[in-house]
């Protein structure tokens, strides 16, 4: 299998490396060159099997024989090891053909787990091979940051410095990087919003000196390595409901729009999917974009679902080059659009063919903490205010009743304990293996909105 460029301009690449590189060297993001096919019988053969082997069925065609399959089935064995649920993500049903998937059931309690426990074994796998060492620089607004430590904490592989913004992300989120006392670990707390931490990641990406300087890697999703992994749980998921010999429609709380577009290669692969709802909160450059074709930057708003306090969605870009049928040349104007006003509008027909998969929703905070109440009242389950926002969208956005609706849960409640008590007068406790959290001791350095402070920071603390 070999990667292209969402841009067209940076070399074709094999698994190994879009892994080790992350964003392409022309600022764009890496693809598969063409997407493997599952027949409904080999979707049918997935039934009753272990999560870990439907996996390897899924993502095997995009990383072996690059990496040998034995190989590969031991790193995934590794890296669903440390989740809590022996089915690593379980479907909870909330009513009438309406379900919840769980994917917090990992080490830090997020939906991020899920791909990057297995980022973390690719990691150590190929770079022993190689004899090499990265420099992983991620932004986090709020569960990537946690999890990514955790897949690189104490390996000797990798130095890892996490951006989060100050004060945007909730304690519980902040606490879980910051008291990680590994001395490959470096937690830095931006003066700005998550869009000022993306932009100082891939700024220091296009920055390509010194990107070879520090031999720089991502564990954002704009890793390939991160959406194939998201895409196997639409397929668990999708057989446990009767799948591939009925649809199943999805909905997904997203900001970065990873998540979702996994659901997107998933449907392209040959799961039935009828429908992907967008769900957002108030920042809802997403929603607005599917709905009129108009992508306008616009202010972060803080809300009380703090991972999607995004305006600069990364992972669109990918659905754009798909929507344009592998144009490059059209992503690049899109991309340079957006660069000198803000701003890009998708072409009609690209905009409908979108449409065919695709629904969007904003959901308010009133109707976030309101999903939460309701929720909790007629099932005695707490859920996190994303999930909400994503369980209000499907309900709004549904298309067909009689086609099983999944929202895809991406945090436990116990991440944002304040919102969910609120709300349920219940406080969501954290799992016995985070219990002490909040005695632990914290670690991370202030620094500005500043490119080369931010640089300078990693230089020293390298050298």
């Amino acid at each position: 299998m070999k990667y292209v460029s969402t841009r067209g301009q940076a070399p074709a690449l094999g698994f190994e490396e879009v892994l080790l590189t992350g964003l392409a060297r022309d600022g764009g993001l890496y693809i598969p060159e063409q997407w493997p096919t599952l027949w409904p019988d080999d979707i049918r053969a997935m039934a009753g099997l272990s999560y870990q082997d439907v996996a390897f069925r899924v993502m095997s065609p995009y990383v072996c024989p690059e990496i040998s399959e034995d190989d590969f089935a031991g790193l995934i064995e590794k890296a669903y090891s440390t989740f809590r649920h022996k089915a690593v993500v379980p479907l909870a049903q909330i009513d009438s053909n309406e379900w919840i998937l769980e994917l917090f059931h990992g080490p830090t309690l997020a939906f991020k787990d899920v791909a990057l426990q297995l980022l973390g074994h690719l990691f150590d796998h190929v770079l022993s091979k190689q004899g090499r060492k990265i420099t992983i620089v991620g932004a986090t607004s709020g569960d990537t940051g946690s999890a990514a430590i955790d897949c690189v904490r104490d390996r000797d592989c990798a130095e890892i410095f996490m951006l989060h913004p100050k004060g945007r992300v909730s304690e519980v989120q902040r606490r879980q990087m910051t008291t990680v006392m590994s001395a490959n670990v470096h937690n830095i707390a931006v003066e700005g919003t998550f869009d000022d931490c993306q932009a100082l990641v891939k700024a220091m990406f296009n920055d390509l000196a010194f990107r070879d300087e520090i031999t720089l890697s991502a564990v954002n999703s704009i890793n390939w390595a991160r959406v194939m992994a998201q895409i196997v749980y639409y397929f668990t998921s999708a057989v446990a409901l009767g799948g591939p010999d009925r649809k199943i429609s999805y909905s997904v709380p997203t900001g970065n729009f990873g998540d979702i577009y996994a659901g997107y290669v998933a449907s392209q692969m040959g799961l039935p999917i009828e429908q992907l709802v967008v769900a957002t909160n108030m920042n809802d450059i997403l929603a607005r974009t599917l709905t009129s074709g108009d992508y306008t930057v616009g202010t972060v708003q803080p809300t009380i679902s703090p991972s999607m306090d995004i305006q600069v969605s990364s992972n669109f870009e990918r659905l754009l080059l798909n929507l344009y049928n592998g144009r490059a040349g059209e992503v690049r104007r899109l991309m340079d659009n957006l660069q000198q006003s803000g701003s890009f509008t998708i072409d009609e027909p690209e905009l409908e063919k979108a449409k065919h998969i695709f629904d969007a929703l904003q959901t308010s905070e009133e109707d976030t903490k309101a999903t939460i109440g309701e929720l909790f009242k007629s099932t005695e389950m707490l859920i996190d205010p994303h999930t909400a926002v994503g369980v209000h969208a499907a309900r709004e956005k549904r298309r067909d009743a009689a086609t099983p609706m999944v929202t895809l849960s991406t945090a436990h409640p116990a991440k944002f304990p304040d919102a969910v008590e609120a709300v349920t007068g219940r406080h969501p406790e954290l799992p016995p293996h985070m219990a002490d959290l909040f005695e632990r001791d914290e670690k991370y350095d202030v620094l500005p909105n500043d490119l080369g402070a931010i640089q300078s920071y990693i230089r020293d603390t390298l050298n």
